[in-house]
């Protein structure tokens, strides 16, 4: 017996009263991959089951349907795993120095707690469920961020606001108005922002980010900005300036090996007539590209850009049986 049909409706019902403005049929249709006439019944089937749900009177031709906020509480539950792998995530964000949305998280996991009235045997379950599923954290310095600086920036972000950083560079602190447009988080973390100075977005550490003043003046994004496609234009987080042509060709003895890393998003895989594996992309971060290339020795060769080369190889590129 199938219960594919109930949980569909289940989970309907719990986005419908997630979806503040309600939900229309194509959004139905869309989220369980199903015709229109089937997200027609399977709205249909909501309202019957929960006499809760309504129209939301929105004066549109497209109709919308929600429950209210809380009539579905009682039958929200949460399992030992979700809880677990929250606070898995708490941990992963703290080492990461990522404390601001540490914070955040843990805070949410207070709130759920105290929601649910997670008992006894699950608060030992829970502990049980941590200390099996540890958490290898590479060893090493990590950097500190001031959660002060990150919820600062996120206002300005927010709110479209100009903001001043003091951002130290080679030993100094000096002030720089900047747009804010969001975080990229890594190895490092960083804000990204548009630098009116240089009439670009660009990348300042935030471990470097000793102040920040919110100031009260709004500013307009940069049109077409998106911040996942400035991240993917490098080859880890630093942006240099102009992206390359990048060609590597890993050995036949670490080619299948080599195929199941995602060394750029937007990487092209071709395997070779002499079982090597050719990766192409087209990104910057030449230094932060050869860093990762030393790991794999004399098993990877750099066809472009020659500069990349130059760094990995020196003046003479070495490949396995090339005299």
């Amino acid at each position: 017996m199938s219960f594919e049909p109930a949980i569909k409706l289940l989970q309907l019902a719990f986005e419908m009263q997630a979806a503040r403005h309600g939900i229309t049929l194509e959004q139905i249709a869309e989220r369980f991959n199903v015709s229109n006439r089937h997200a027609s019944r399977l709205k249909d089937a909501v309202l019957c089951v929960f006499p809760q749900a309504e129209e939301v009177p929105t004066g549109e031709k497209t109709k919308r349907w929600r429950i209210p906020a809380g009539k579905l509480n009682d039958l929200v539950a949460f399992s030992i795993e979700e809880l677990a792998a929250l606070e898995t995530a708490v941990r992963i964000m703290r080492h990461g120095s990522m404390d601001a949305d540490a914070d955040q998280i843990a805070s949410v996991l207070t709130k759920l707690r105290a929601v649910k009235q997670v008992g006894s045997r699950a608060e030992t379950d829970l502990d049980a469920l941590l200390e099996a599923e540890g958490i290898a954290m590479r060893p090493g310095p990590k950097l500190k961020v001031s959660s002060k600086v990150v919820t600062e920036l996120r206002e300005a972000i927010k709110a479209c606001c100009q903001a001043r950083i003091h951002y130290r560079k080679d030993g100094e602190v000096k002030p720089r108005v900047v747009h804010p447009y969001g975080f990229l988080h890594g190895h490092r973390n960083y804000l990204v922002a548009f630098y009116p100075k240089v009439a670009k977005a660009v990348i300042f550490s935030l471990p470097n980010i000793e102040q920040v003043e919110v100031l009260g003046e709004a500013f307009i994004r940069q049109e077409g900005f998106d911040l996942q496609r400035y991240a993917a234009e490098a080859f880890g987080l630093y942006h240099e300036n102009e992206p390359y042509d990048v060609a590597w060709r890993f050995s036949p003895e670490v080619a299948e090996t080599a195929e199941e890393f995602q060394f750029h998003p937007d990487q092209v895989g071709e395997r070779q007539p002499d079982g090597s594996l050719m990766v192409r992309f087209h990104a910057s971060g030449l230094l932060e590209m050869a860093w990762h290339l030393y790991i794999w020795g004399d098993q990877v060769e750099v066809l472009k850009p020659k500069r990349l080369a130059e760094m990995v190889h020196g003046q003479r590129v070495r490949w396995p049986g090339r005299p």
